[in-house]
């Protein structure tokens, strides 16, 4: 991997995280396209990334998260991010070693484009607008939901939405609670790569953090690439909070489906 697809893969990071749209799709579709997706290096770069993401959101939520008077809302991120860690733990790494190829994700991308097209039609009555009117169940039952995108090319955002729609959560409010759990979710396994899990590298393995600090190169992607996910993360956010109210889930819908058939077919003939 160059300087330059290192950008452009923070850039991808940065616009697809928060969005209904798969981030783990379009990544591993962006190192197929570079072939440099049996990198090491790549795969954890794709993942550590995730900590800018993760910061443009504790500074546009500033408020939320700084606030240590509200013990309910930490309290309900706490139980909502449990699913997630238990079942990842247990699943993640065999469920990526059959569906982490790019064809399978395509049809994945498709098939929940589908999904939202109906979303807006099959949650009309939603009325929790206010995070404090979440309860500690509604947020585990979204946690739970939040479990599907173990699942490449699902979207954690999507599962995560539609899971608090289903709650009675409005399209602002179900999007927002997403952001919010995507935090510890994200956070956790940020550091579970960089300071837990093994990497072959070269028939030896190395802890992420020393991978990272292998090269000046390396250490110069990870600054680099975090600062750049940051910046277009935060953009992203309000940019789809914003189409979201104005156009609900359709157009991220037909994205979906119109990316994932382009990429089938690429794939399918590369």
């Amino acid at each position: 991997m160059d300087f330059l697809q290192a950008i452009i893969l923070a850039i991808v990071e940065g616009l697809t995280e928060f969005l209904p749209v798969s981030s783990t799709a379009h990544m591993i579709f962006t190192s197929a396209i570079f072939k440099t997706e049996g990198d090491a290096f790549v795969k954890l770069f794709q993942v550590s990334i995730q900590f800018g993401a993760i910061l443009s959101v504790v500074v546009l939520y500033w408020k939320k998260f700084i606030n240590f008077q509200s013990f309910s809302f930490y309290l309900k991120l706490a139980i909502a991010v449990i699913p997630a860690l238990v079942l990842g733990k247990l699943f993640d790494d065999k469920i990526e070693a059959v569906l982490e190829k790019p064809i399978p994700i395509a049809i994945v991308l498709v098939l929940g484009g589908i999904v939202l097209l109906f979303i807006d039609k099959w949650f009309k009555n939603t009325t929790i607008d206010q995070e404090e009117n979440v309860s500690i169940k509604k947020a585990l039952t979204i946690g739970f939901w939040q479990c599907l995108a173990m699942m490449p090319g699902t979207s954690r955002s999507a599962a995560s939405i539609i899971g608090g729609m289903q709650q009675g959560l409005t399209r602002k409010m179900a999007a927002e609670f997403s952001f919010f759990l995507a935090v510890p979710t994200m956070l956790a396994v940020t550091l579970y790569s960089i300071f837990l899990k093994d990497w072959q590298v070269s028939g030896a393995e190395q802890k992420g953090y020393e991978l990272i600090l292998s090269s000046s190169e390396h250490t110069l992607y990870f600054l680099v690439g975090n600062v750049i996910a940051f910046v277009v993360a935060a953009l992203a956010i309000k940019f789809f909070i914003g189409l979201l109210g104005k156009y609900g889930f359709k157009l991220w819908g037909y994205y979906r489906i119109i990316t994932g058939l382009i990429l089938l077919a690429y794939f399918s003939f590369a």
